[in-house]
């Protein structure tokens, strides 16, 4: 290479390489990144009925002000890594996420029977889940991080069903989500104004026509604010990255949707935006 091509060329590329390094940031990448590091966790251990109950807390330790608090209702499956993956992604968002022990001893299983004999005293016995839930909301009025006049509840497929329920039985929350939850559970919305978001699956073969327009009549009888939200081709727990794998080995008809989970999850955050504000 001649000389002067050499130092043009050299100079083209250092050029080249300054102006990436100083490109101008997009405005999201300015924002401060959220660091793991930060993220705390830890149990809120407490007894209801003489069976001892383990709820899975995080939050933000380097937040300084106090967060507003939301619950998650698990699916049937328990405490397992699904449910604490989505708390995990709740504290990033700036709220104390609480995972709600439904079963007791922080209990998870990994098959449809034994999540069947679980969950379904619970359906049938609705004030049990009652008693539970303010359990934890008890127990959690001791966190100081914890701002508890400013809660929230979300659930999946169980866990929805349980998260309406608590709106349903007029606990003191600002609002509700439901994911890919069971509508019909045996409990009446009474009059109240506790705002409830329903994102369900169009294809979800366990929620009827039938339950999907009793569900709205219901609620618009006890005058409740509500949302409801089909999303098209989406399967029960179209939110769950396993489900897929779940539903082949067990014969179920549930399967992971990604486009139902991301759009569903920006409901949510809006909607806990403007109820926890």
């Amino acid at each position: 290479m001649k000389p002067k091509l050499f130092f043009i060329t050299l100079f083209a590329v250092i050029l080249g390489l300054y102006s990436c390094e100083k490109a101008p940031q997009k405005a999201e990448d300015s924002q401060p990144e959220f660091s793991s590091d930060s993220l705390k966790v830890e149990n809120l251990e407490y007894s209801v009925q003489g069976t001892q109950y383990k709820a899975y807390v995080t939050y933000d330790s380097a937040k300084t002000e106090r967060l507003p608090v939301v619950y998650i209702f698990p699916e049937w499956w328990g405490m397992n890594d699904y449910v604490k993956g989505r708390a995990s992604q709740i504290a990033k968002l700036g709220y104390m996420a609480i995972v709600v022990d439904m079963f007791g001893n922080a209990t998870e299983v990994d098959n449809p029977k034994d999540a069947q004999e679980l969950t379904s005293p619970i359906y049938q016995n609705p004030l049990s889940a009652k008693e539970i839930f303010e359990g934890v909301m008890a127990k959690a009025q001791t966190l100081p991080q914890a701002d508890v006049d400013k809660s929230a509840a979300i659930g999946y497929c169980f866990g929805g069903a349980m998260a309406l329920n608590m709106a349903r039985m007029g606990e003191p929350l600002k609002g509700v989500v439901s994911f890919h939850g069971n509508l019909e559970t045996g409990v009446r919305a009474q009059t109240n104004q506790i705002p409830m978001l329903v994102l369900n699956g169009e294809a979800d073969e366990n929620i009827s026509k039938d339950e999907i327009a009793a569900f709205k009549k219901e609620m618009d009888s006890a005058g409740v604010n509500y949302s409801f939200i089909n999303y098209p081709e989406a399967l029960h727990s179209f939110t769950n990255p396993e489900a897929t794998k779940v539903g082949e080995k067990y014969g179920m008809k549930v399967a992971y949707n990604e486009n139902a989970d991301k759009e569903s999850w920006q409901e949510m955050k809006s909607f806990l935006n403007k109820v926890l504000k």
